[in-house]
């Protein structure tokens, strides 16, 4: 008589890496252990490995895992403490170079020190970004990144506090990647870059080459990236001499689409004689449409105009010409987020209440060939 009783895997399975046949039952722990010959208490102590057992009892454990294909309950283990630690970073896209220079070095960090990483995009929205914070404290995650800016208002600061507070309940951290902390008394970790140090050191690097009518391009009202850039420029024009109207502040937004479509409405309005002779635009991208824009009106990038970026993205050396800029420390701060975050775990003591912490990475010039002393 033919044997059709399943083979090593058991419950429906034929072996490792097998696909489950149709309405197959799921193996438990108490089929590793009837298969090992010991009790579940002893494979859920193998299995955690935090708990002393025996070398032969380990084995055999280790061995029907094998053969029945058995996938332990990640969402069980995470409750219990005894699975892999997570870290969640969440972006508003994964298609920015910025938030992915970020995600990178938070993966790369947590992953080095046995971390998994759940990496997570809300696109702008408010909701979105409060339900993922929620699914990270449920899951347990050792600390939660938020990346990038934000428009400061009460809204916002209310929102980071309620996060702070839910997280640090659970025994988890919030951490601000570029991204201001909503109060000081809130319980976060700030980890960011000296983004008005950068709009200074680039703006008077313009000032150095002889320019003096300089045009700010890229304005957000109250968004926490680009007011820092505001302010480094007017800083910079003030150290130098000129007065507060010389300080030109136009055109909503960054990005290419905003950086092209606000140079075309200036250059069109003054009819493609403009009276600046350089321009610091928020970010690379808008820097690239705003020289697009310029080459449509017949004026070169630097004979005409110079032309200066922020965020040093990789386009920026690829452009004609390539693009002076500030670069930012993306990587480097998404690494430096999780070696900060697990060295302040470290050294917490049991019981005593979250406080919030800051740390500042620098910035600086990248020297291209975008920017040249003004026409005479």
């Amino acid at each position: 008589m033919a044997d059709n009783s399943p083979g090593p895997g058991t419950a429906g399975t034929t072996g490792p890496g097998a696909v489950p046949e149709p309405g197959a039952r799921r193996v438990t722990i108490r089929d590793v252990a009837g298969r090992a010959g010991v009790s579940v208490a002893t494979v859920s102590r193998v299995l955690a490995g935090n708990y002393p057992t025996s070398a032969a009892a380990r084995a055999k454990v280790l061995r029907a895992v094998k053969d029945l294909d058995y996938v332990i309950d990640g969402r069980a283990r995470a409750l219990a403490g005894t699975g892999p630690k997570t870290v969640a970073v969440i972006v508003m896209s994964v298609d920015s170079p910025f938030y992915a220079n970020v995600a990178q070095g938070v993966e790369q960090e947590a992953a080095a020190r046995g971390r998994l990483c759940l990496v997570c995009s809300h696109g702008g929205d408010e909701a979105r970004e409060l339900a993922l914070v929620q699914m990270m404290r449920e899951q347990r995650a050792e600390f939660v990144v938020l990346v990038g800016g934000a428009v400061e208002d009460e809204r916002y600061r209310a929102r980071l506090t309620e996060y702070a507070h839910g997280l640090a309940a659970a025994g988890s951290r919030l951490v601000l990647c570029g991204r201001p902390a909503p109060g000081p008394d809130t319980p976060v970790l700030v980890v960011e870059y000296d983004n008005e140090a950068g709009a200074y050191a680039v703006v008077s690097h313009l000032l150095s080459a002889g320019h003096r009518d300089i045009l700010y391009l890229g304005v957000m009202p109250g968004y926490s990236t680009v007011e820092p850039r505001i302010a480094g420029y007017r800083r910079a024009l003030a150290d130098h001499g000129l007065p507060p109207s010389a300080q030109r502040v136009l055109g909503y937004g960054l990005g290419r689409t905003h950086g092209y479509d606000a140079m075309r409405q200036i250059l069109t309005d003054c009819g493609g004689r403009p009276d600046f002779t350089a321009v610091f635009a928020g970010d690379d991208q808008a820097a690239a449409g705003a020289m697009a824009a310029m080459r449509e009106f017949g004026l070169r990038t630097p004979g005409d105009i110079s032309v200066v970026g922020y965020n040093n993205d990789a386009l920026a050396q690829d452009l004609n010409p390539p693009l002076t800029t500030v670069n930012i420390p993306a990587y480097e701060l998404g690494r430096e987020t999780v070696r900060l975050a697990l060295a302040e775990a470290a050294a917490a003591s049991p019981g005593r209440a979250t406080t919030q912490k800051r740390h500042v990475l620098g910035t600086h010039i990248v020297l291209r060939d975008s920017v040249a002393p003004p026409r005479r």
